[in-house]
């Protein structure tokens, strides 16, 4: 973790980034993004951002610089293979100002696994920044690779999804957290949320560390209403939500607390 101010650590956050112009003209449906917020909900964790970007090298290059210059423990999934179109592993490269070298363990397995068959072209899978460090693949063996704490697996999802598990697992475990965020929510009814601003503003206030939500929506069969919810630290939301029930009923508001996540 990284000191910031008064000399405070501050908590890594968890980013993913998906990677393709497939996803971008909607030729494939992410399934990434799902399946790596439960296996993070699963450990105490959260997912803080994610980007999706498509197969252009400037936007790759200038995204991993940024993502590099943070403490974020970052998933990509993506544009490793070895076609044309896969710049991931070169992107990162430049980003890092590395060389792009044939790895020497990512070699090895490849050959192990396709013997002639992995020149000219499987061979190419192998080519990492040159601080990398291997991700074992035990669906097809074409290894991913971490560089710090950025780490790159295929955007195949059953290959991607017991990958990043690994990764967790073996790397990530301080992260992990017996007492994980719950979210609890309500639906508040005939009120908009203008009517709500203020008590919105004075619940982040006094409650630190417990996050809102507010998603106005009409129902057919209940009429215009909010969804609304609190997530955080359970002791933490406890006390938020008491104090707010006791708004809503002081500014008459009609609402059906519909339990926690």
């Amino acid at each position: 973790m990284k000191t910031g101010i008064n000399g405070v650590r501050k908590q890594q956050k968890i980013g993913l980034i998906l990677i393709g112009d497939e996803l971008l003209n909607a030729l494939r449906q992410d399934e990434h993004m799902v399946t790596v917020i439960g296996m993070l909900q699963a450990r105490g964790m959260k997912l803080n951002w994610m980007h999706l970007v498509g197969d252009d090298e400037d936007e790759l290059v200038a995204l991993f610089r940024s993502t590099l210059a943070t403490n974020d423990v970052v998933f990509s999934c993506g544009g490793i293979g070895a076609t044309p179109d896969d710049l991931t592993r070169q992107c990162i490269a430049k980003a890092a100002n590395q060389s792009l070298i044939r790895h020497p363990d990512a070699k090895a397995i490849i050959e192990n696994e396709f013997g002639k068959l992995a020149y000219p072209d499987r061979i190419l899978m192998s080519d990492f920044p040159e601080k990398s460090v291997i991700i074992p693949n035990p669906i097809n063996q074409f290894p991913g690779f971490s560089l710090e704490h950025h780490h790159f697996v295929p955007g195949f999802p059953n290959m991607a999804a017991p990958m990043i598990k690994w990764v967790l697992d073996t790397r990530y475990q301080h992260l992990f957290s017996n007492h994980p965020d719950i979210e609890v929510r309500w639906d508040l009814h005939e009120v908009g949320e203008s009517a709500l601003m203020s008590t919105m503003q004075t619940l982040l206030d006094n409650f630190p560390g417990v996050a809102l939500s507010s998603l106005p929506r009409s129902s057919n069969k209940q009429g215009w209403l909010i969804d609304f919810g609190l997530k955080g630290q359970r002791i933490k939301v406890e006390e938020a939500s008491k104090w707010f029930e006791k708004q809503l009923q002081s500014l008459h508001v009609n609402f059906d607390y519909r339990g926690e996540s």
